[in-house]
């Protein structure tokens, strides 16, 4: 008799398609200079008050780091105006996803999402037996009645990117304040805030949705220093919820969530409002520069709040991200996410060189 080795769900198993590193690019065509605008990194470098503390905790690595790291909870919970048995630490957006999906999703639960988003949401919940419910935009927002009627008795989790990745837009404070209303309470309310810092400057972004979990326990709040503090390598991510769900949260996973290095530069950064704010302007205004190159091409993109724009070209986008490429611009394209999304690519914002060399070399891709 054979055994079954292999967890059954690998047989249909889709990986997460990460965007294509410098080093590769490098390597398949020989350049010298190479712009990754592909992953929504952080391109104006670190928080200094991050790095500073990274290279203050160098010489504390021979010591594993604490299991509960009680001085940035603190620290954090102080910041955000909540207790600190509300939050859960992990690593990075992504690990505190892996986390849920462990917590929540037994074989035969369902989640919601909309269509594109996120693809982690549907990996980590496939991987454990669950199905993924698939709803697509409405136009260029999302499909709230669709996403709603989608909820069912297997339920268990509802997915509100919120601005959504890749398409860079938002669900109003009606739409949420709708969804709070009419999803049953015995489905979780996920909402993913990763880039909260950069959409918060825009007057009309649902700010506060902190406050949602004292209505409504059930509810979770991502955040991330990945973006708005450059500290993508490091991995630092937080959730906010209620009490209980957060307790359960914490059972699951590696005893050492975070590295020294991580809790390090989260510290720091919790500090640095100043390279904060300073991003999130200079964020905004190359945001601003590719719309308006977009808006004289006649391109159509979804209205964004993150550092990155999702945009209609009308051409195919595996042949503009290869030509891209062989000029030295990584970019996402559309086809990644589907037939629908074809002619589609997503870039993420940079310093005022990346943004000219993007449209100079995207010139160049037109001109063939």
């Amino acid at each position: 008799m054979t055994k079954e080795l292999y967890r059954r769900e690998l047989a249909q198993f889709k990986p997460y398609v990460q965007g294509k590193p410098i080093e590769a690019v490098r390597r398949e065509y020989g350049l010298d200079r190479i712009e990754k605008l592909a992953s929504n990194e952080n391109q104006f470098g670190p928080s200094p008050k991050a790095l500073d503390a990274i290279r203050a905790e160098l010489p504390e690595l021979i010591f594993y780091p604490e299991t509960y790291p009680f001085d940035l909870m603190k620290e954090l919970s102080q910041m955000l105006g909540i207790r600190q048995e509300q939050l859960v630490v992990g690593s990075g957006g992504e690990g505190l996803l892996w986390q849920v999906a462990l917590t929540f999703i037994n074989e035969g639960d369902e989640i919601v999402v909309a269509d594109p988003t996120f693809d982690v949401y549907r990996i980590a919940t496939s991987i454990l037996g669950g199905k993924t419910v698939q709803v697509p935009m409405k136009g260029l927002g999302y499909d709230i009645d669709g996403m709603l009627g989608a909820v069912n008795e297997k339920t268990k989790l509802f997915f509100v990117c919120n601005p959504n990745n890749p398409t860079g837009h938002v669900a109003s404070q009606a739409e949420l304040d709708r969804i709070v209303r009419e999803l049953p309470e015995d489905v979780v309310l996920f909402l993913d805030e990763a880039y909260y810092e950069l959409a918060a400057v825009s007057p009309d972004y649902p700010k506060d949705n902190i406050a949602l979990i004292g209505r409504r326990p059930n509810t979770l709040v991502l955040r991330s220093f990945s973006k708005t503090y450059g500290l993508a390598g490091v991995r630092f991510g937080y959730i906010i919820t209620s009490p209980d769900i957060a307790q359960k949260l914490g059972m699951v996973g590696p005893s050492f969530k975070l590295n020294r290095l991580a809790i390090a530069a989260a510290r720091g950064a919790i500090e640095d409002t100043e390279y904060r704010d300073w991003y999130a302007a200079e964020n905004a205004k190359a945001r601003q520069t590719l719309l308006d190159y977009y808006q004289t091409k006649g391109w159509v993109s979804f209205p964004s709040y993150s550092n990155f724009i999702w945009t209609d070209t009308g051409l195919d986008s595996q042949r503009f991200f290869e030509e891209l490429q062989k000029r030295g611009v990584i970019i996402r394209p559309g086809y990644l996410w589907g037939e629908r999304w074809k002619t589609w690519f997503r870039i993420s914002t940079g310093t005022p060189e990346q943004m000219r060399f993007f449209i100079d070399k995207t010139e160049e891709v037109l001109a063939l």
